[in-house]
Order: structure tokens, then sequence, then C-alpha cells
């Protein structure tokens, strides 16, 4: 999720509109533009495979399926999230304004800063039965022998709750918050048309609202959650324009990955029935590496991009101030000079490199770990409960090229009552 917005913007920047994907894609058989159309979100993997090592894209830029070189870029000081130029630019507007994702060192580092103690590993064992508890209520409601969308059911409520939690969120108030943050999400694949656009600037308006509603109730009442630690720093750590960002960012990045990583691992373990059959086995051994083989073989985030601050030599290619470097993190995660036998799905895989699912380098996803503990428990829990799980319908995925996963995965725990017909999503 940590490289959501910034792709998105790169992508809608500098590649154009769908007509000419479209015909860069279909006609012209560039590969960076068969990525934003329907074959890229069935198996982009198959597009990443015929791609360079590393090359220069058709406006000027360059774009690597490499791992050893995403992970340098990502790494990279001499790269930053923005050109050089624009770092202490003012914004046009706030309404994609995502806090510390948008920014280099020094207010990168600040801003993070504030937010890190939220998903330390002492934080992350109070989460714990929240989280679990969560779960397990979420699956009394399926119920076994029902059929459920997977997605709606279970994969995006279970974050949901448990930012809303995390930052403080009364009960009465959860809801809405969930309400606008989805819409803003939703923009994360791009503005589709002027009447998204309307309800994307109408939540970010309600969204605002809200916080600086919860932000005058933590100054009066304070508690132990993140909005407290965020109004507490006021003026000092973080100044009162870049509050609102900061609880946008966390809110959305805080289900944003979770829903999509639990989409994915589900669909890849039914996708192949003997890794299902491992984990229904042994979940509490297995749920957790089932987890970092989704985070591998299909990650929610497929890319990302950064601007060289300087002229860098890479890889022997000269990438001059202010080009781009794409770095396509879903294909890096199947690199075979990082992983042996990349395209197989195997959860009891041993580790040869780091998956680059969450970026790398000072980008790394603050809230990793938070969403690593939600789809290692929500992955534990659906093999120990519903064992006999399996697909009634073709999955549906959501319209992007950014971000994978599904958005309808109709599902059954108990005997099979039909044939299913129909894709099921490939990988």
């Amino acid at each position: 999720m940590a490289e959501l917005r910034r792709a998105v913007a790169f992508a809608a920047g500098l590649y154009g509109s769908r007509l000419g994907f479209a015909y860069h894609g279909y006609v012209r058989r560039d590969p960076m533009s068969l990525l934003h159309l329907r074959p890229g979100r069935d198996d982009p993997y198959a597009i990443y495979r015929g791609m360079p090592r590393f090359g220069p894209t058709r406006i000027g830029n360059w774009v690597t399926t490499s791992h050893a070189i995403c992970d340098t870029v990502l790494r990279d000081r001499r790269f930053g999230v923005r050109a050089a130029d624009l770092m202490t630019a003012p914004k046009a507007t706030d309404e994609f304004d995502m806090s510390f994702l948008d920014k280099n060192p020094p207010d990168h580092t600040r801003l993070r800063r504030l937010a890190q103690p939220a998903f330390s590993p002492k934080q992350m064992a109070g989460y714990r039965p929240l989280v679990e508890s969560t779960v397990d209520e979420l699956l009394d409601r399926v119920g076994p022998g029902r059929e459920f969308d997977l997605v709606s059911a279970y994969a995006a409520p279970l974050p949901i709750q448990v930012i809303t939690a995390l930052l403080g969120v009364p009960d009465v108030d959860a809801d809405r918050f969930a309400r606008y943050g989805t819409v803003i999400a939703s923009a994360l694949d791009g503005v589709h048309s002027l009447s998204h656009a309307a309800r994307l600037q109408a939540a970010n308006r309600e969204l605002r609202e809200l916080f600086e509603s919860l932000f005058a109730l933590r100054r009066r009442d304070p508690a132990d959650d993140l909005v407290s630690r965020i109004v507490a720093a006021e003026g000092d750590k973080i100044q009162p324009h870049e509050m609102v960002p900061m609880c946008n960012l966390l809110l959305v990045a805080g289900f944003e990955t979770t829903v999509n990583l639990v989409g994915n691992a589900v669909n890849a373990l039914l996708a192949h029935p003997e890794q299902w059959a491992a984990l229904c086995a042994d979940p509490a051994g297995l749920a957790g590496p089932a987890v970092e083989e989704t985070l591998r073989y299909d990650p929610p985030v497929q890319r990302t991009a950064r601007c060289a601050l300087e002229d860098v030599d890479l890889d022997g290619h000269l990438v001059r101030r202010d080009q781009y470097v794409v770095t396509l993190i879903g294909a890096a995660n199947r690199d075979p000079e990082a992983f042996p036998d990349p395209d197989t799905f195997d959860i009891r895989r041993e580790q040869t490199a780091d998956h680059l699912a969450f970026s790398s380098g000072i980008h790394y996803c603050v809230g990793q770990p938070l969403a690593r503990l939600e789809a290692e428990i929500a992955l534990r829990r659906l093999a120990e409960r519903l064992p006999d799980l399996h697909r009634t319908g073709p999955l549906r995925r959501r319209v992007s090229s950014i971000v994978r996963g599904p958005i309808h995965f109709p599902v059954r725990s108990g005997a099979r009552t039909r044939p299913l017909t129909g894709a099921v999503g490939k990988s």
C-alpha cells in the first residue's frame, strides 16, 4: 500500500489516456501500455516475462523487472519520490495529499517517525487479541455451509475494524470513517469519471470534518490511540495542516493492503489445492509462510517509481536527473535470479531473497507489521474453521494495473453443490 498513490500519479501523468494505452498496447505491442489493459489485469506476469531486465520506456524514462535493480533503486538515496525541483514546491490541492508517502527527507523522516511507534512489536502484540476476535466474529456471521463473498464479508471488514480502533475512532463514527475512506481509496486506481471525482471530493470533505472533530475530542479527552499521539505532537513534530493527510494515509493504508493481500492469498491457495490442504493440516505453522509467499507470488502493489535526484549510472545506463525508473515489484518478486522456480506458488518455499511487496529502503511500508498480522490470523482461522472452503463462481478483479486484488470472490464451505464454471482469476 505504501506505494499506491505515488504509482497512480506517475501512471496518470506520464502514460496518458486509455485510448493511448490501447493503441500502444495492442498495435505497437508496448508492454507498459499492455499492463494498463485487460491482459495486464488478468495476468501481468506473462507480460513481465517478455520484458527486458532494464530498459527505456516509450516516453523517455526507464523500467526494470530485475529484483536486484529494483532493490537498488528503492534503497538509493539518489532517487526520491518527487523530482528535486518539486521537493519544496507547494501542492496545488490537498485532495490527494497522502502525507509522508509524497515526501522526500527531511519531511518524510519527521512524519514517519511520528507514525512508526504505532506499528512496533509491542503494539502488534497488543493488537493480536483485537484481530483474533474480529476474525472470529466475521466467521461466526458467515457460518459453515453458507455462500459468501470473501471480500465484502471477510477480507474488507477485518482491516477496517482494526484500523478505526487503532486510530481511536468512536464506535458511533466507525462506519462513516470506513465509508469515506473506501471512496478515497478508490482513487488510488485513478479518477474514472466526473461523478467519481465529485464523490471523491465530497468524501474528502466529510472525512476532513470527521477527523477535525476527532482532533478536538482528543485535545479535550486524550486516550491511548494514534490520533491522541498525533494531537499531542501538534506544533512540534507535525504541523496542523499535516494532521488530516497523516490520518487519511493511516486510514486508507490500514485496510487497502490487507484486503487485497487476504484476497490474493485465498485465491492462490484455492487455485493450488495441495497448498490449501497443507495449510489446513498445519494452520499455525504455515499461515505466516503462506502470507509471505503470497506477497512474493501475487503482491497487492505491482509497481512504483522513483525519480533521479541527480544523474545516476545504473546497470550500465545513464539515468539523468528528473528521469523516472519504474520498479516493477510484481516482476521483481518472480525474478529467477532471486527466486528459484519463481512461477510456482509454494508456501513451504525456502527463502533465498527478500520480496519487495512492501517496497524497500526508507519508504519501506510503515504499516507492514499490521498487514502481516491481520493476514496471518485471517488465513489461519479460515483454514481451522472452514477447511472445505471452495469457490462458487468466478473471481472478479478490481480495474487497476497497479493495485492487484479481487473485488468479488464468491466462496462456500461444505460439500460442493455444483461444478464451478468460468474463470477463477489468473495469477
